[in-house]
């Protein structure tokens, strides 16, 4: 069963180089919305505060809000990247993140390498690794070029391989930061057709966005975030139910 659950999670992320009365930290709290926090001599920002989630197979759940009212920091919990400081996160299912799609990616590795390295980290079979670096550099269409180190790449050629592993590997959960958009007049059509069934056969999708037309499009329900808080949550009606896998309704 694909859920997940997150309990009155708090997020403190500790600010390191500043004393707790600098003007820099008051301009800091200003600017990402967080609280600053005091104690025993730490100062901590509060990215998230209390923030309780249940999502369960064929929600589609929307975070707005302003910059630095805790949508990415939400999304990093959910993918294991921020443990939570205070409260409990519970998560059932596999999780394919494209928060950051470039992070990962070895410059010193080759291109092939890095797609063996993923699928290591994947926990695929040697036979299984073979055939995803056969159809990820295909799909990437760097053609000679996955032979060389990523560092002799272009950015837009880089996120073309992240964006190709990413999306490669079957998930029950998809985490975004924005609809993703990668790639050339002659990559980005792939791209597209890729994010579009990627997202109609995932078990969960939440995405973060400042775009309110694109959540209302693709989510079922949709929270408002501000100062690391749920603000605001309601349903989106108008939306057609979610497709959800034949196998994942199974369970």
């Amino acid at each position: 069963m694909t859920r997940i659950l997150l309990e009155e999670v708090c997020v403190e992320l500790p600010v390191l180089g500043h004393h707790a009365r600098s003007m820099k930290l008051s301009m800091l709290s200003s600017a990402t919305g967080g609280r600053i926090c005091r104690d025993a001599g730490i100062t901590t920002v509060l990215a998230l505060d209390r923030v309780s989630l249940d999502l369960r197979e064929g929600d589609r759940l929307g975070i707005s809000g302003p910059n630095g009212a805790g949508k990415t920091s939400l999304l990093r919990v959910v993918t294991g990247g921020y443990p939570p400081t205070r409260g409990r996160r519970t998560v059932q299912g596999r999780i394919a993140s494209l928060i950051e799609p470039g992070a990962g990616i070895e410059p010193e590795a080759t291109g092939w390498e890095n797609i063996t390295i993923r699928g290591l980290l994947m926990g695929l079979s040697r036979r299984g690794i073979a055939t995803a670096r056969r159809e990820i550099g295909e799909f990437s269409g760097l053609g000679d070029f996955l032979a060389l180190p990523v560092r002799t790449y272009s950015t837009g050629m880089t996120l073309r391989l992240a964006f190709a592993i990413a999306t490669h590997f079957t998930a029950d959960i998809m985490v975004l930061d924005e609809w993703l958009a990668v790639g050339d007049a002659e990559f980005r059509p792939r791209a597209e057709a890729r994010m579009r069934s990627l997202v109609d056969r995932t078990g969960i999708l939440i995405i973060a966005s400042h775009s309110p037309a694109l959540l209302d499009r693709e989510c079922t329900r949709r929270i408002e975030l501000a100062r690391g808080a749920i603000v605001r949550e309601w349903t989106v009606a108008a939306r057609p139910a979610a497709k959800v896998p034949a196998a994942a309704a199974a369970v």
